[in-house]
């Protein structure tokens, strides 16, 4: 249940926070719903708040928030091109609605003035009680890996209850996270791209199904060195056929462990919150994990599939229509993005690569009919969670479905599609994920 806090009013006092409380504060900002479905004012909130936090840095100019937030060249007219003041008076509106609703019990708030780029800290104390009060949600904290026990076993048919009613409570968490996250579903007005798309899928079929990934499969898989079927996966066959004499007692027992456990990481958990976000536009939006889903859904739902084949085996169906796939490499023990039929200028695979200040990551999506041709399927699959995570935010925010729009020169609908993602991140900022490369399917 929601508590009750009382409304804040700004402290004018001269007192400062110091550097450490700042950054942190600067970070839970940038960190909440406010931004949860926009890259480019989450790096801009970031780059001003730690540009300020620099000692003997006096002003933040317009020119290098240009730069270095927004890919612009060093010698760009500000005059013809006023990017950083658009999104300027956006990232404004965003912070005031943060300590106005998430950050509401925040005893320190901050604005960026208009005229500067520079935030300004205050403390504010709790006024005399007003008439009038504001929700705070409890705050829900997540386990870095969300785990599902795989109680479902031949012979076992109490096992579906179990299973079932623990999706609820991880249903049931995610949803009222969610709860949190929705607080502004007013900026779904500022994001008519975002809806119009979203709305118009939500058309295609009765229901929306997000199917999450299984990350006990895919350590299983690395540890045997063999892929699952599908229908082994369903029927928990796996482990029961692995009776080769070359596996230990030891490691059958770690495999059975492993496998008696549906785990989901936070990245991927945090991409299916992303499309949960939607809820507010797509009202049939259904969450579900890999192993309780059934092949006649996927016929008749539309369907979200989160992850690639190796973690989430419902993919392998639709996987031959596919250029771009998310596959594992026993060279390099590793994931990588094969590209089945490059084009001029393209690679055959691509491998994240991890530098001293930068990471760089692939991610796919896919937009597909599903196999009855009664509605759609899209993938939503990464070289890590991270990028996965980075595809889902892709689908979500105005500018990366413009960026679609743009390039396959649609109207109201997007054809089927495929896109590639190089998804980067210096330190100190969030992902950013860049187009490489498109398909279009004709159907």
């Amino acid at each position: 249940m929601g508590s009750r806090s009382e409304i804040f009013v700004e402290d004018v006092s001269d007192a400062q926070p110091d550097t450490a409380e700042r950054r942190a504060l600067i970070d839970r900002v940038a960190a909440s719903a406010q931004f949860a479905r926009s890259a480019r004012l989450r790096d801009f909130l970031l780059y001003v708040g730690n540009e300020s936090l620099k000692d003997g840095v006096p002003e933040i100019h317009e020119q290098e928030i240009g730069v270095r937030v927004f890919g612009r060249s060093p010698s760009y007219d500000r005059s013809q091109d006023n990017i950083v003041r658009v999104n300027a008076s956006e990232l404004r509106k965003r912070i005031d609605a943060y300590f106005n609703g998430e950050g509401a019990e925040e005893p320190w708030i901050f604005s960026i003035p208009k005229g500067g780029y520079g935030p300004v800290f205050r403390r504010r104390q709790s006024a005399a009680p007003l008439a009038m009060t504001v929700a705070a949600a409890d705050p829900l904290v997540l386990p870095p890996t969300v785990t599902v026990e795989r109680a479902v076993r031949r012979g076992r048919p109490w096992g579906w209850i179990a299973v079932t009613a623990t999706l609820g409570v991880l249903c049931g968490a995610l949803l009222w996270q969610n709860h949190t996250l929705r607080r502004g579903t007013s900026l779904l007005d500022s994001e008519p791209t975002v809806v119009e798309f979203w709305s118009n899928l939500a058309k295609a079929a009765p229901q929306t199904d997000i199917v999450l990934p299984d990350a006990s499969l895919s350590m299983s898989e690395e540890m045997l060195g063999k892929e699952m079927s599908l229908n082994d996966y369903l029927e928990g066959n796996f482990i029961p056929q692995t009776s080769d004499e070359k596996i230990s007692s030891d490691r059958r027992q770690a495999l059975n462990t492993i496998f008696g456990h549906n785990l989901v990481t936070l990245g991927d958990f945090n991409a299916a919150q992303q499309i949960m976000g939607l809820k507010p536009i797509v009202p049939s939006l259904r969450m579900t994990l890999g192993l309780l889903y059934n092949a006649d859904s996927i016929k008749s739902h539309n369907v979200i599939l989160i992850g690639g084949r190796k973690a989430n085996p419902w993919v392998g169906l639709i996987e031959k229509r596919l250029n771009f796939t998310v596959d594992y490499d026993p060279k390099v023990h590793g994931v990588k993005v094969t590209n089945r039929d490059p084009e001029k200028g393209e690679q055959a695979a691509y491998t994240p690569l991890a530098q001293p200040n930068l990471s760089t990551v692939y991610s796919i999506v896919a937009y597909l009919p599903n196999p009855s041709q009664t509605g759609w399927v899209m993938v939503l699959a990464g070289t890590d969670s991270d990028a996965t995570g980075a595809a889902a935010e892709f689908m979500t925010s105005e500018e990366g479905l413009q960026t679609l729009k743009q390039r396959f020169h649609s109207g109201d609908q997007l054809p089927y599609f495929e896109v590639l993602l190089k998804v980067s991140r210096l330190n100190g900022t969030s992902f950013r994920a860049e187009p490489l490369a498109f398909r279009i399917h004709n159907n």
